[in-house]
């Protein structure tokens, strides 16, 4: 997953005096003690005390996204985890994707952890330091069922416009298979453009798929024709350096696949529990 700035390109700022701006998720641990201390359990230095902050891009479903008013999802519950161990609340900061993939948010201290759905590559490892992985992706060609599309061979064979999420591995994807696909902004602006024919076809993350087609009237005008096992997986990422925080978040994904949580949230957030996906190999 990835996005271009677009939209959200306006930064939400790590301060209450901007109302509604700072979103808090998970009802871990209150605070910090009252003793206004950035440095939380296991000597894990925090950008603010009491809070781990976390760096997201909305919305991107199951993983996080806006409901009832607060930010939930996959991604969201396995950090609360990480902040309940710390001994403190997570807070989220929604932010442009783009600053993903160089670190600038970590590195000028908005967040201490950015946690996105986002691809472990060798080119963003250049910037920022990877947890684990903690889940296989793969990608969908989702299509209308109205387009005679069969496969992604189908999509180029019959010059079906496709679709894509801006600078994602998805669009790189398509790109090397000789596709000059549409960009859109966000996952949901994917879909959206697939609903209303801007496009007839798209390659997206295939966990967003299961969630949307979870919607009756998604699923009886589009259907799911190619799966692309791309060999990605997806990891949390904190500056370069930040050695302490990477081991608490490496630890609470180990325990959480050991005590059976990590299962529990899958099947809550992304479907019937994938085996392979508790234990992926190092990328």
């Amino acid at each position: 997953m990835n996005t271009l700035l677009g939209r959200r390109a306006r930064i939400l700022a790590a301060t209450t005096a901007t109302a509604g701006l700072v979103l808090v998720a998970g009802c871990t641990s209150s605070d910090d003690g009252g003793s206004g201390s950035k440095t939380a359990a296991g000597g894990v230095e925090l950008v603010k005390a009491g809070r781990l902050t976390t760096c997201t891009h909305l919305p991107y479903p199951p993983f996080q996204s806006e409901i009832d008013g607060k930010v939930q999802g996959f991604d969201v519950s396995l950090i609360d985890l990480v902040a309940q161990d710390l001994g403190v609340q997570q807070s989220i900061l929604d932010t442009p994707f783009e600053n993903f993939k160089t670190g600038a948010f970590l590195n000028s201290g908005e967040c201490d952890l950015a946690a996105a759905g986002m691809t472990i590559t060798a080119e963003r490892k250049k910037n920022v330091d990877f947890s684990d992985p903690y889940f296989d992706a793969t990608q969908a060609v989702l299509v209308d069922k109205k387009s005679g599309v069969d496969s992604l061979a189908d999509v180029k064979s019959k010059g079906v416009k496709l679709g894509a999420q801006a600078q994602t591995t998805g669009e790189d994807y398509a790109k090397k298979q000789g596709f000059d696909p549409v960009s859109f902004e966000s996952s949901d602006a994917v879909l959206n453009g697939l609903r209303t024919g801007q496009v007839k076809a798209v390659i997206i993350d295939y966990p967003v798929v299961q969630g949307w087609l979870k919607d009756k009237a998604n699923a009886s005008a589009f259907e799911v024709v190619d799966n692309l096992n791309t060999g990605e997986q997806y990891g949390f990422t904190v500056k370069k350096g930040n050695t302490k925080l990477l081991a608490a978040i490496n630890k609470a994904i180990a325990d959480a696949k050991a005590d059976g949580t990590y299962k529990k949230l899958y099947e809550k957030w992304i479907g019937p529990y994938d085996a392979s996906a508790a234990s992926p190999s190092a990328s």
